[in-house]
This record gives structure tokens, sequence and C-alpha cells, in this order.
């Protein structure tokens, strides 16, 4: 198995920058900020402990994750949730642990289909509703399933991602509901991946497949996205209260103790600081999320003012611009594809971004995901500017990096 696209990709870019290429990197879903004191305080304050812990987490942290969905409205004990080094070990295990094949919109993000190819299953793709994103059109699902289990895979777990990486959007109560409804008619399972639940900036309302089926939901968040702690690898995942949830929680354990052994303590010591949401903290995030809402609508303007079709994103920090009413144009430069248009911007204007291919999308079409949070700065320095001004576009290396993203824009649909 090959490296995942978008850290293949970041590699390269540093290594393009390291021989001085001059690279506006837009490839890369890392939330970009500073680590907010209080983090930094936590850290050091469980830094002396150096035990192994219950392979589940330490009760302490694990209250605090039941507390921070439970005061979402969806009641939590903690002995319905897992800490682990990240979200993404979870969608491994859950994937391992629990038999059948995986529905997954498309686009979707890469890790996705890759764990389900990592554990011998097979991936039912489906179209995302039309000008939404993060769920299978509910739609298309029931045919899609029937077709599936005509060629002999069997569906368990559809994954919903609330909101969506790689569009930014946010699938829409009705939809949602609908997914659920189709879920509970066809047996399945729901993962729902909620790491940018704390990142929504826009007007749809948010719902959780887990108030609605909570007894066929799985739940996954972590600490990457809402307060920028990727490199630190916190996450926690949320079972049903069912005897048939409780036993999938065993068997995830068990994965977990073979893999992982437990989150390092330290981080346990982190996770139940930041889930326990103090008011600092909870501002810090509202501030981050306002700064993301604020970039990313910024680039979205972008785009649209240069014919390039995209639905104006509800939460996370990232577009997904299609250029195919340019395709006739960028024809001309031998661009068919996204992977061509992806290379082409990156060898020719110094644009990175990930090409739709690798999230599932049709390798035909013309469209990337562009990550607008690393606009925030190269410096923590930087990054603290961006987030503490009142007017971040107005900061100057924020403005900088979108004359240069508009001008490589202007550029692509017009030579």
């Amino acid at each position: 198995m090959r490296i995942a696209p978008n850290l293949a990709l970041d590699e390269r870019v540093n290594v393009l920058r390291s021989s001085g290429v001059d690279v506006l990197h837009l490839g890369f879903g890392e939330a970009g900020l500073p680590v907010h004191p209080g983090l930094v305080d936590a850290l050091g304050a469980g830094s002396a402990s150096n035990a192994y812990g219950p392979v589940a987490g330490a009760q302490a942290p694990r209250a605090a994750v039941a507390g921070y969905w439970t005061r979402r409205g969806t009641p939590t004990d903690a002995e319905q949730v897992v800490l682990a080094p990240g979200s993404k070990p979870l969608l491994a295990a859950v994937v391992a642990c629990e038999p059948g094949d995986v529905v997954l919109p498309r686009p979707s993000w890469v890790t996705y289909a890759s764990q389900v190819e990592l554990f011998g299953r097979r991936t039912v793709w489906v179209d995302r509703p039309l000008g939404s994103g993060g769920i299978p059109d509910p739609a298309l699902l029931p045919a899609a399933l029937a077709r599936a289990r005509a060629e002999g895979a069997t569906p368990r777990l559809v994954v919903a991602t609330l909101p969506d990486n790689p569009t930014g959007l946010l699938a829409r109560p009705d939809e949602v509901e609908a997914l659920c409804r189709v879920a509970e008619a066809e047996d399945l399972v729901v993962i729902s991946d909620e790491i940018y639940r704390d990142v929504v900036f826009g007007s749809v309302p948010f719902v959780s497949p887990a108030d609605l089926v909570p007894d066929r939901t799985i739940t996954v968040t972590g600490l990457s996205k809402s307060l920028a702690l990727g490199g630190w690898r916190v996450g926690a995942v949320r079972f049903p209260d069912t005897a048939w949830g409780r036993a999938l929680r065993g068997r995830v354990v068990g994965f977990a103790s073979q893999v992982w052994s437990n989150l390092a303590a330290p981080m346990q010591a982190v996770a139940e600081y930041a889930f326990d949401e103090p008011a600092d903290l909870v501002r810090h995030r509202e501030a981050s999320t306002r700064l993301h809402g604020l970039v990313v609508d910024a680039v979205h303007r972008i785009f649209a003012r240069h014919g390039v079709v995209d639905v104006p994103p509800d939460g996370a920090f990232y577009v997904y611009p299609d250029f195919e009413p340019h395709r006739e144009r960028l024809a001309r430069h031998g661009i068919r594809d996204g992977s061509d248009l992806a290379r082409w911007l990156l060898e020719t204007h110094g644009l990175a971004v990930l090409e739709g291919e690798a999230f599932g999308d049709d390798p035909h079409a013309l469209r990337f995901r562009a990550a607008t949070s690393l606009l925030y700065g190269d410096t923590a320095r930087r990054r603290s500017q961006a987030l503490e001004s009142a007017d971040p576009l107005g900061v100057p290396h924020v403005a900088r990096s979108l004359d240069r993203l508009d001008a490589v824009v202007a550029a692509a649909t017009s030579a």
C-alpha cells in the first residue's frame, strides 16, 4: 500500500521548499493555528505520567469526552467511549472489527477507502447529493446497495463526514434524516466522522446520526481540526449503548490492545482538559472557527469570480472547485483530468492542491481540494497574528497569499 496522497504531497512540497521553490501550499488539511496555552499546560502537567493505562483510556478523560457529547444533546456514558492516538486508528479498528463492506460518499476523505482495502473489504461508492457533501445520496443508496449485493458484496457500514472533507459542505438535516431511514431499512451501521463538528460557520444546522438512529451510529471525533492538535494525535469514539454496541466496543478495545496499547498518558491529560471545554478554550476555538470561515469565504469568492463552479462551504477549511467550464482552454496545455490539473498548477504556478481522484472522485473531472488553513502563515507568530486580528484578510501575509491565489486562478482560467 502506498503512502496516503495528502501526506505524499505534503512531503513533496517540503522538498521543493527546501530546494528554494516558492510554493503556495493548499494541499494539506492541517488546521494551521497555534496551540492554546491551556493545552500546553495540560500536556506539561501530564508529562510525568509514563505508565501504561487502561486500553480504552482512563476514567477521567473518557468522562470528559462523554460530557462533550452529552452537552451536544447526545447522552453518553464514559463506558461508551474509547480513546486512541487520533481518530484514524479508531476508524480502522471499527472497519477491522465489524464484518461487512463499506459504503462511502464520492468524493470522501482519502483514508476511508484505503482502510477498507487494507482490511480486505469492498468499497461501495455512491455519489453525494447535488450541491451537498459528506454523505452518499440517500436517493441513490438503495439501488447502489442492491447492485453491490448482486455482485457479491455485503454492505454493512456507511460513512458520513459532517462537515465534509474534501468539499467543506455540511449535509442538510433532511439529507441526514433520509440517510438514517435508509440505514434502518437496509440494516446499515452509520460511522459518523464528526472531527469538524466544531468548525461550522455556515447557516446549515448540524444534525448527528447519533441523535436519529442512536442504536446503529458510531461517532468519531478528535482534537486535530478544531484545536489544531494534528501532531498530538488525540481521538475518541462513541459506541451505542446496546448489546451490539458494547460487544463491538469490546472488540475494538481488543484490537487496540494489540496495535497501540493506549493513548499516551500525557495526551490523556490533554484530552480531559480539552473535552471538559473550559471557557477560555471555547473562546479560542470559536475565534479559530471565525478565522476558518472568513478565509474559506475569501478563497471561495476567488474561484467564483473566475467562473469556477463551486458551492460555498459550510465548515472545515476546504473548497472543492470544479474547472469543467474551462476544460477546452486547459486542454491546450495538455490537461485532461484532475491529476493533470494539479500537476500543472504545481509545476507551472507553484500552487499545491490535491486532485479529486485522491478522494475517489471521477479521475476525468477537473476538481481538486484546496486547504485554506495553510494561508494563515508559516510561523507561530504569523498564525497568531491572523487569529487575533479583527480583519485577518487584511493581515499583510494573508492578503499577499490571497492575491497570489487570485493571480494563479486568473491565469489558469484565461491561458
